[in-house]
């Protein structure tokens, strides 16, 4: 038996939604980072671009455990030398509680060209239960947790 290797006419982009309301970063990081690349489906080929559309919404509502909420820190560089900037989660969930998500997500995925220019443009997050993507006719994706 040959082995399976999907070509883009194989290909079907579907789209997710996800409410993270209540559940850990990292969990739902995984199962997103998950669906996104493509590996939720058996004809996962890994060079080739076969993930799906995930929206995540409430994104301010998701939680971490343990002391992550004061200890965790987004470090950034203004480019300067020596200046390092770092925020931590409370601020960011404050500030932009979107970019948690994403960060999460987006270390999860492969550090390759196709992860740059196809995978990581797959994820949407809003803050709140509102999105513009109605559309699309997401399925809702659940993540259970154990």
């Amino acid at each position: 038996m040959k082995t399976f290797s999907s070509t883009p006419t194989d290909i079907v982009h579907d789209w997710y939604i996800v409410d993270a309301e209540g559940m850990v970063l990292g969990r739902l990081a995984t199962e997103v980072a998950r669906v996104i690349r493509g590996k939720h489906k058996p004809t996962f080929t890994p060079h080739m671009d076969g993930g799906d559309h995930v929206i995540v919404i409430n994104a301010s509502k998701v939680k971490v455990t343990g002391r992550k909420a004061e200890q965790k820190r987004y470090f950034r560089h203004t480019g300067y030398m020596g200046h390092e900037r770092f925020t931590t989660f409370e601020d960011m969930i404050g500030k932009h509680p979107e970019r948690v998500i994403e960060h999460a997500v987006n270390g999860m995925l492969p550090k390759t060209a196709l992860a740059r220019t196809h995978m990581r443009t797959k994820l949407r997050v809003y803050p709140g239960a509102n999105h513009p993507h109605k559309a699309q006719q997401p399925k809702l994706l659940t993540i259970t947790t154990k």
